[in-house]
């Protein structure tokens, strides 16, 4: 590549005519006029129309291929101003043309996707990411991923990595699990959440923390599913419900004011879980059905426990780290069905989109809770060990909050699926069309973990 751009695609105007400016991108699409060639050249920031007099090189000008051109900036002629894009009202005069790399033809045209299937999007997904619209959706991510560390910055949060590789504690999903080849027989799991992690930072005293956490659950796909996800993960020692609302609420504020330029009415309004059960008949309801507005609504007390009738045992309705409500500590033993969490969530349009608690901070409290739920006290050190353990050396009381931050970017685009909002997406079947991820791996990869798969014919 010789040649240099002088401007991004979405940026010259009618303040540039005259001067001389060279671009670099994608061809969008060409347009033949006998000894006069039209093209639109696309880059990130958007389109410009570009016109070939005479110019036999540009007569080999595909769609998607890449290109420099330099010329002048003229004004379009009185009548073809295009005022769907900011570039509408000037076009480039082609002096130089550099075709850098050509393209294949397309498997689709990306200003005419309405017949194209999502498998075939995804097989060639680094072709579907060219699209504006699909761009738009990734970059706006960024904006909320942006807004997201400014607010808890300056709210004095401190910013934490927790492990990827840990330990398989299968309470909630089924753990992916990773096989250790230092551990012949030893498996690591991939985190359904950084739950202990955050609460053992608090331990630390670190009192405020957050990471946006990429997290792993091999359950079955919705459109709101994905085996692995994104979510902001919040917690912070001596506080309240009351407290997380608070900074949950300026929060979301901040994010929606900052991104999409809506100013949300805070507080949000709050309804006990049983009363949105009589009312609504759901957890997450909807508090107007006519309103496409963002509808912020916390759900509160939900119940300790739920009973399992396949196993016939009471076990949790969130997770077993949540606490009861100080009122209801005494019918643990004798009526779990009536004892209340300080568990919470956020729902927006009827759409849970985040969901949190006060935590236990006691091991007493804790080790009743396994208890509960049928854990005896070798499986509960086995499994929890670390956490029972720490919580004898001044656990402080301590709470928060995770967000699936796809499933809030879904909304916040008005796209019914989280794939839609992120790079990378697996299909429904938890499989990448575009890597053919998962795959089969070479016998040799598996004796060095020391694994055998029990029926070959599954190996494809």
């Amino acid at each position: 590549m010789s040649m240099k751009r002088t401007h991004a695609c979405g940026e010259l105007s009618i303040k540039n005519i005259g001067e001389k400016a060279a671009l670099l991108g994608w061809v969008h699409n060409r347009r033949d006029h006998g000894k006069i060639i039209f093209i639109d050249i696309r880059d990130k920031h958007g389109l410009t129309q570009v016109v070939f007099f005479k110019n036999k090189q540009a007569e080999e000008l595909r769609s998607e291929y890449v290109i420099g051109v330099k010329g002048a900036v003229q004004r379009r002629p009185k009548g073809t101003e295009n005022t769907k894009i900011a570039t509408g009202e000037i076009e480039l005069a082609a002096e130089e043309l550099e075709i850098i790399n050509p393209s294949l033809t397309p498997p689709f045209e990306l200003d005419q996707m309405s017949d194209v299937s999502e498998e075939v999007r995804l097989k060639h997904r680094y072709i579907d990411l060219r699209r504006p619209d699909i761009q738009k959706k990734l970059f706006l991510r960024h904006k909320i991923f942006k807004s997201i560390r400014d607010f808890l910055d300056k709210e004095a949060f401190t910013e934490v990595e927790t492990p990827i590789l840990t330990k398989s504690t299968p309470e909630g999903a089924r753990d992916f699990l990773v096989p250790s080849r230092l551990n012949r027989g030893k498996f690591f799991a991939l985190p359904q959440s950084p739950q202990l992690f955050k609460q053992l930072l608090m331990i630390s005293g670190f009192e405020k923390y957050f990471q946006i956490a990429r997290c792993f659950r091999d359950e079955d796909l919705r459109s709101d599913r994905q085996p692995e996800f994104t979510q902001l993960d919040m917690e912070m020692s001596f506080v309240d419900e009351e407290d997380i609302f608070d900074i949950v609420e300026r929060l979301i504020y901040f994010v929606f004011k900052e991104t999409l330029g809506i100013s949300l009415k805070i507080p949000f309004p709050k309804i006990s879980y049983q009363e949105a059960m009589q009312k609504y008949g759901t957890d997450k309801p909807r508090l107007s059905e006519r309103s496409e507005d963002f509808e912020f609504l916390w759900v509160l007390n939900f119940p300790l426990f739920k009973y399992d009738q396949e196993e016939k045992q009471w076990g949790m309705e969130h997770h077993p780290f949540t606490s009861p409500d100080q009122n209801d500590i005494d019918l643990i033993e004798t009526s779990p069905d009536k004892v209340r969490s300080r568990a919470y969530d956020l729902v927006v349009n009827g759409v849970e989109i985040a969901s949190g608690s006060i935590r236990i901070h006691r091991r007493d409290l804790q080790e009743r809770i396994f208890k509960r739920i049928g854990m005896d006290a070798a499986r509960a050190k086995e499994r929890f060990g670390f956490l029972l353990e720490a919580f004898g050396y001044g656990a402080p009381p301590h709470g928060g909050i995770a967000f699936g931050l796809d499933r809030l970017l879904a909304l916040m685009c008005k796209v019914n699926s989280i794939r839609e909002v992120i790079a990378f997406p697996k299909t429904q079947s938890a499989y990448c069309p575009m890597t053919e991820a998962p795959s089969s791996v070479d016998d040799r990869q598996l004796k060095e973990l020391g694994i055998e798969i029990a029926n070959k014919k599954l190996k494809k």
